[in-house]
Formats: structure tokens, C-alpha cells, sequence
């Protein structure tokens, strides 16, 4: 049975595509056929430039995706870089070819990690987000979380909302600001005692998402 990890965020511009792409080749040694899937992408002019590169990573490890297009990898396309809603002008969006992508993949991987667009709060209906594509995807969720000042609210906030929504879930900082370790990273060492950042602790990452 496939496993689906969604990849999402506290923001845009956090790491999910560079995160995404460390992760393939960890699951790969670990003895799994890594598939992968970005349901939806927006800013695109021609090519989906994420999907594009987690497809490229993906090939490298996993053969059963040399017949596998960009446009699997990213069904649902939008020209603006907004929120998928607004980049679709408020017309409702049809997840049914990011549902067939995803029956597709079951046949050509046996873990699945998909990348959402933006945060967990960006919407890509009025009443639909980000985090629900866990729910619609029967996935774990890995939520990555910025590093720059302003960081603990943010971080806490996040936190604090998928614990009380029970979701299956694990965060990791993606520590590209070089104060973090003076101005944040302490806060969050005494107060979880064990702070995970993607450059520092990806293979516990990984086995810790295994084992939601």
C-alpha cells in the first residue's frame, strides 16, 4: 500500500521544493520507490518549474517515473502567482485530475511525497486549504517552518493548530536565518527540548514521518 507524505509549510518561500528534493534520495536508501506530486502550481508560464525539478530528482532513483510527465507531477496548473484560488479568478478548482495523478502513482511508487503550494492556510477553494489535501490524500504531513525573526509566533501558532486538530504531523525548521540559533532556536530547545532543522537532522526526519 502506498504511504503519502504532504510536504507544506508556515509559509511560501519556506523550503518545500528544496526540502521535497533532500528527501528523495534519503527514502530511496531506505528501500522505497519514491514517488512524487506538487497537485497543484501556480506562477507557471510554460513548464511548472517545481514540478519540473522534483520530477528530474525523482527519475534518478525511481525508473517507474521515466514515463511519468510534468503534467502528472502538477495536474493543476495556474499562470498567476498568487493563491490558487485567486490565481483561478474565484472559480472553484476540480481536484479531480490531481485525484487521478494520484492513482496513477500507486502503480509506480510505494511512497509518495506530495508538496503543497504555499502554506497550510493558502486556499485553493473558499473553504478548502492547503492542510486538507492531507486529509484528501490520506497523508502524514511534514510541516516546515522558517527560521527568520518573528519565527516563534509563527511557529507556535502552526503548532498549536495541528495538535488541536489531531493531525499526524511533524515540524522542522529550514534554518536559513544565521541569527536563528542565538534568537530563536534557544526558545524552542528548552521549550521541546529537541529542535529539528532540514540541514542538520533529515534522517530523523525521514523515520520520524515513517513512523506517524
Amino acid at each position: 500500500m502506498m504511504k503519502a507524505i504532504l510536504i507544506t509549510a508556515t509559509n511560501t518561500d519556506v523550503g518545500k521544493t528544496y526540502t521535497t528534493l533532500k528527501l528523495i534520495p534519503i527514502f530511496s536508501k531506505m528501500g522505497y520507490k519514491v514517488g512524487v506530486m506538487k497537485p497543484i502550481e501556480t506562477g507557471v508560464n510554460d513548464l511548472p518549474q517545481d514540478a519540473s525539478l522534483l520530477l528530474k530528482e525523482c527519475k534518478k532513483y525511481n525508473k517507474n517515473f521515466n514515463s511519468i510527465t510534468v503534467d502528472d507531477i502538477s495536474p493543476i496548473q495556474l499562470k498567476l502567482p498568487a493563491a490558487p484560488i485567486v490565481a483561478n479568478d474565484f472559480s472553484p478548482i476540480d481536484l479531480s485530475p490531481a485525484l487521478e495523478s494520484f492513482k496513477k502513482f500507486k502503480k509506480s511508487c510505494d511512497l509518495l511525497l506530495i508538496e503543497s503550494a504555499g502554506g497550510i492556510f493558502t486556499p485553493i477553494n473558499l473553504d478548502l486549504y492547503m492542510k486538507d489535501l492531507a486529509d484528501i490524500f490520506k497523508a502524514k504531513t511534514l510541516l516546515i517552518c522558517d527560521s527568520h525573526l518573528g519565527c516563534i509566533s509563527t511557529t507556535m501558532l502552526h503548532i498549536s493548530y495541528m495538535k488541536s486538530n489531531n493531525l499526524d504531523f511533524i515540524w522542522a525548521f529550514n534554518q536559513r536565518d544565521e541569527n536563528f540559533p542565538l534568537v530563536s532556536k534557544p526558545f524552542f530547545q528548552k521549550k521541546f527540548q529537541k529542535t529539528l532543522t532540514i540541514q542538520d537532522d533529515l534522517e530523523i526526519i525521514a523515520s520520524n514521518l515513517l513512523s506517524l
